[in-house]
């Protein structure tokens, strides 16, 4: 070997190393970072949510969640409950009346207003004891300005005097007055005997004792 060259292997070595920075050069140059979306990042998470309404120290209302997620952009707010979603309602006797329960549910408020809308989805069930009524659907609309529920899609109602099933549905937000727009396929229960009657079992505490 001539003396004052370098030796082969530390030539190799040193080819190696300009080649492995050339490709982390390279990489990192490809390597774009996306900037973080804070919009669908929850800005406030309550576990166990259970909010009360009341009026005249009267109970009104009762909403109750395994979890609620804020979320907050430019043109919204809203409140999502992905893991269920139940509202009690109660009449003014302080009974409870009518129950909503969903899978997931969202509240929407706009930034600019006090324009606000309620949704909820996936085996939605609106029962109302009083009634012994109980419809069945997959979406529901509550407007809580005007005290309405609706929807578009189907609905089985299930009540002491029949079965009904139809396409789209309103009512108060009691249930009180659910009216099935476009009904097929229905019957209803006629019935002569006196002797039966529909017993609020939720409300219903018995006589009392002795």
């Amino acid at each position: 070997m001539f003396k004052g060259l370098p030796d082969m292997k530390f030539i190799q070595m040193v080819a190696m190393v300009f080649a492995v920075a050339t490709i982390v050069v390279s990489c990192k140059d490809e390597i774009q970072e996306e900037p973080l979306d804070l919009t669908k990042i929850p800005v406030q998470t309550i576990e166990n949510m259970n909010a009360v309404q009341t009026s005249n120290g009267m109970l009104q209302m009762r909403m109750v969640s395994p979890l609620m997620q804020r979320f907050k952009n430019d043109e919204e707010s809203y409140e999502l409950f992905p893991n269920g979603f139940d509202v009690y309602a109660y009449n003014r006797d302080g009974l409870l009346e009518t129950q909503i329960r969903s899978d997931i549910a969202r509240h929407t408020t706009a930034a600019k207003g006090k324009e606000e809308k309620w949704e909820a989805f996936g085996n939605v069930v609106i029962t109302n004891f009083i009634k012994g009524e109980r419809m069945e659907t997959d979406t529901l609309y509550w407007d809580r300005e005007k005290g309405r529920i609706h929807t578009h899609t189907l609905v089985r109602m299930y009540s002491p005097s029949g079965y009904m099933q139809g396409y789209g549905m309103e009512s108060d937000e009691m249930a009180r007055n659910a009216r099935i727009h476009r009904p097929f396929d229905s019957y209803g229960i006629i019935s002569n005997d006196s002797t039966r009657v529909y017993i609020d079992t939720v409300n219903f505490v018995g006589p009392a004792i002795k």
